[in-house]
């Protein structure tokens, strides 16, 4: 036999290519170590002042007036600011982009409960308080004032700090604050029109009372919360049983009693009446052992609840009710029946409790009928001596077992249960609140012109609500919302410039206002406590010569809401920033917070609603939907998140939020964020890669609309007039998406890896890859401009490698307008491209795992893929080589490892053969290394 069949083959070394390939380079790096990188950019940024470099730069472009809604100066930052802070940001640095001057000053709401409810709890923890409260009124308020001013300043630094590392672009060198004098005397100023027009009056009306603190709230002020109440049904006997049968034309012979129902037990001692619908119909029923008048419509519900047996003897109407009298069960005096209209049949007996001085409709239906506004509960809860004994110094909430123990002694008591139902809440002390009637300064809302008209209307068709529901649920909370309760009983705040006169009068006018605020411009709010009334009123003319030494400055100070609800006017025009402004941007609450509290003194003042459009945000929740508060242990911390993944990572998360409901929060959501920014990171990489260093600007490149880089090219444009259109529609979230999907699908998964042979492979110098390059430089460039405004950082980095170190920031570009048109053919090559992929995944089980080793025939009746540079079509599916078949009606896949792979390129290219250097090579690939 032949020996030479037993001699085993010698394997062919191929020559190493390695260095001969254009292989990405870039100084800009696969890890962003954000946490560590970030500040750099923050400092440099600050150095180079470069939010004023952007306003100096859009000096004539046409305006974009944004107004900052003042977070409360009491504590650091939370993810709550994170969003709000964000989407905000998102704003000023898409308009900036979009060619737009969008000035932003930031503000601080100092002022306020928030603040002194914090302040005052470090002081009991300190040991101070006793100290304070031995102090005079004025000197006890001021030292309050100062351990106050004092911790807003420090919170101010603070998050103004945090809010900057989050690259939050503002005049954070000229901020608002609400307690400097400019700005207290501006709201002075507001305050003073609406009390020239008689806006503004002063009287004893029941307003939610916090107990805890000790001050009146605003609705805005409150939290609604689950609370166990008793749910009691009482008998209050009449105080002529003839009268009663009479009204409902019968006889008895057993007393009969007026059934009321009530979850406030500890209100029934200030009980002025019974009111009932004139119009619907009552019964009088015996109810276990007793005659009892109850609405006909409620008999069996009311049986029920108290387990008893209810039989009716007769009907009347409510109107025959109205002037019959009862007698209370431990009070002295007889008390009326009286009509009301909104005694309503849903729940209840009909028949309903009437106490004007701890309600808002009892107090209306008190007035008409004459009642007294009698309110026996003081400041701190408890009652006072005009009470039975059993009750007088007793706390509300403790009174109400106590007047249940004597209603069922008495035998009032027709059933007593506990319930659970929504009660307000002090937002801050979280403490539930109670009704007080107390003298009190209030906007009237429906005076003459009516607020509540004008706001509605504005509502209606003057402002632009995202997302549209935000206009429903500003409407029903106008027409809902009481006069405003402009006074509070604290310490912190600006003093509503009130004097008393020595005969108990109150002195205040639109002059007498003007003149404090000038007082409060140059000396600030503490003066009302320093200064005489004769210094406070220096400037006014007195046209009545009052004495100025017998006035005394009165102690409320303004609703917090109503200083930064005039900061259109302390800011906005008072800066000759533009009004009214285009947009405010809060979170849900604010519907009834800053955005109505703002709309009713513009209305007031101007006549104009203070912005054209509001854009609403929800809250964060945990991943189990419950509201994250540092108390509840489940708060996420802002500096904690910063630490671990970045300012940018935090953003382009934000960003990704339906931000219009409640966001569920927590650290693996992201996480998954952080994934999606290190691929988009990635894809950057690549584009910058592909450069070498090359740092000159290159125009959009003039290439064929069937090439690769013509699809790419037209994507791109595709791509950035819709990311542009989200952003300027505030819908962020899609702007991120179309940004996300671009990088990872349209460039990294087609055109990146259609393009990496040619770029990789082609001689430097070859005019295919040199339009790729071109392509890439474009595409990043729009990439950067557009990832700006989410990722402040990581764009200008990139940024600085495609433009060099000492160009200027990407946050001074402009967008781009050119339009690209994407031939229409392409959709039908990218519907033959799906076919093939699918071809060639089917053809991984006949072992074809890499699809290199792959040539396709692709059918082309219609002639389209012919358009199309055949390499370009190989490399769009991966493969090595392509052919197109007119005739064929299905996509082929041919197995081509059996033919020779370039040592190079790795494709099995039909020009493969050894080359000079011993080198498998194609033609391309030969050419490229200089062998023949």
């Amino acid at each position: 036999p032949r020996r030479d069949r037993f001699l085993i083959p010698m394997t062919r070394t191929a020559p190493n290519y390695k260095k001969t390939l254009n292989l990405p380079s870039t100084p800009f790096p696969m890890r962003a170590n954000l946490a560590q990188n970030e500040p750099a950019s923050l400092k440099r940024w600050q150095e180079a002042g470069l939010y004023e470099a952007i306003q100096e730069a859009r000096a004539g472009a046409e305006p974009f007036i944004f107004h900052d809604g003042p977070p409360y100066a009491n504590g650091p930052i939370h993810v709550g600011h994170l969003l709000n802070k964000v989407l905000k940001d998102l704003v000023v640095r898409s308009r900036a982009m979009n060619g737009q001057r969008c000035a932003f000053v930031p503000g601080w709401d100092c002022h306020g409960l928030p603040i002194e409810h914090k302040v005052m709890g470090d002081l009991h923890e300190k040991g101070k308080m006793e100290a304070i409260n031995a102090l005079g009124d004025d000197q006890r308020r001021m030292a309050i004032r100062r351990a106050c001013r004092a911790s807003a300043e420090k919170f101010v630094t603070l998050q103004s700090k945090q809010f900057q590392r989050l690259f939050t672009l503002a005049d954070y060198d000229h901020p608002y604050i609400t307690m400097d004098g400019a700005y207290e005397a501006a709201v002075l100023s507001i305050f003073a029109e609406m009390v020239e027009q008689e806006l503004v009056y002063r009287r004893l009306k029941p307003v939610h009372w916090s107990i805890a603190n000790e001050t009146a709230l605003a609705e805005a002020e409150l939290d609604y919360e689950d609370r166990e109440d008793p749910s009691i049904w009482v008998h209050f006997d009449a105080a002529d049983p003839a009268a009663v049968y009479a009204a409902f034309e019968t006889s008895g012979d057993q007393a009969p009693s007026f059934v009321i129902w009530t979850t406030t037990p500890w209100t029934l001692v200030a009980n002025l009446a019974i009111a009932v619908a004139p119009a619907a119909t009552y019964a009088l029923v015996t109810i276990g052992d007793r005659v009892a008048v109850v609405a006909e419509s409620l008999v069996e519900s009311v049986a029920a609840a108290a387990g008893v047996d209810a039989t009716v003897l007769a009907t009347t109407s409510g109107q025959r009710l109205v002037g019959l009298a009862y007698v209370h069960p431990y009070m002295e005096g007889q008390r009326p029946v009286i009509a009301a209209d909104h005694v309503t049949m849903e729940d209840g007996t009909g028949l309903v409790h009437t106490a004007p001085g701890h309600g808002t409709e009892d107090y209306v239906v008190g007035l008409e009928a004459g009642l007294e506004i009698y309110c026996p509960v003081q400041a701190d809860g408890t009652y006072d001596a005009s009470v039975p004994k059993w009750l007088s110094g007793v706390s509300v909430w403790d009174a109400n077992d106590l007047v249940i123990a004597h209603l069922r002694d008495s035998g009032h008591l027709l059933h007593a249960e506990t319930v659970t139902h929504s009660y307000p809440h002090d937002d801050r002390s979280h403490t539930p609140v109670i009704f007080r009637s107390t003298e009190q300064w209030f906007v009237a809302v429906d005076g003459d012109p009516s607020l509540r008209d004008q706001a509605l209307a504005a509502a209606k068709s003057q402002i632009a609500f995202v997302p549209a529901w935000g206009a429903n649920r500003m409407r029903g909370m106008l027409e809902s919302r009481p006069d405003w309760c402009l006074a509070r009983q604290r310490a912190w705040g600006l003093p509503i410039p009130a004097f008393a006169t020595a005969d108990g009068q109150t002195l205040l006018t639109a002059q007498t206002v003007r003149a404090v605020a000038e007082v409060f411009a140059e000396h600030g709010s503490d003066a009302w406590f320093i200064m005489e009334p004769a210094q406070l009123l220096a400037s006014w003319e007195n046209p009545d010569s009052i004495d100025l030494s017998t006035l005394t400055q009165m102690g409320d100070i303004f609703d917090v809401w109503f200083e930064s609800g005039t900061s259109w006017h302390a800011v906005m025009r008072q800066r000759d920033l533009g009004y009214p402004c285009d947009l405010y941007l809060e979170g849900s609450d604010q519907h009834r917070g800053w955005f109505q509290l703002s709309l009713l003194p513009a209305l007031a003042a101007t006549g104009t609603s203070p912005y054209r459009t509001v854009v609403t945000h929800g809250f964060m929740v945990d991943r189990d939907g419950r509201k994250m508060s540092k108390s509840g242990g489940n708060a996420l911390q802002v500096e904690e998140l910063l630490g671990q993944f970045g300012a940018d990572v935090l953003r382009w998360w934000t960003a990704s939020l339906p931000y219009e409901g409640d966001l569920k929060v927590d650290v693996s959501f992201i996480e998954a964020a952080a994934d999606m920014y290190r691929k988009v990171r990635n894809t950057l990489r690549f584009l910058l890669g592909t450069l070498g260093g090359e740092t000159a600007r290159a125009s959009c490149p003039q290439v064929d609309g069937m090439s690769l880089d013509g699809w790419v090219l037209a994507k791109c444009s595709a791509m950035s007039a819709s990311v542009r259109e989200s952003y300027l529609a505030f819908d962020f979230r899609s702007a991120q998406q179309e940004l996300y999907d671009f990088c990872n699908d349209t460039l990294s998964a087609t055109w990146c890896a259609a393009s990496k042979d040619r770029l990789y492979c082609d001689p430097t110098d070859a005019a295919r890859r040199q339009q790729s390059v071109a392509t890439a430089r474009y595409v990043a460039e729009h990439l950067c401009t557009l990832l700006a405004p989410i990722l402040p950082h990581t764009a200008d980095e990139a940024w600085a490698v495609l433009r060099g170190e000492d160009t200027e920031s990407v946050h001074l570009q402009v967008w781009d307008d050119v339009t690209i048109t994407m031939d229409e053919r392409w959709a039908s090559v990218m519907d033959v491209r799906a076919t093939a992929m699918k071809a060639l995944e089917e053809a991984k089980a006949g072992g074809l795992d890499n699809p290199i080793d792959a040539g396709l025939v692709l059918p082309d009746g219609d002639g389209v893929l012919a358009a199309m540079a055949i390499d370009d079509l190989a490399d769009l599916c991966g493969v090595s080589r392509v052919e197109l078949d007119a005739s064929a009606s299905a996509v082929a896949v041919s197995d081509l490892r059996d033919e020779p792979r370039c040592d190079r390129s790795w494709k099995r290219d039909a020009s493969v053969a050894e080359r000079s250097d011993g080198g498998m090579l194609s033609d391309r690939d030969a050419a490229a290394v200089g062998v023949s």
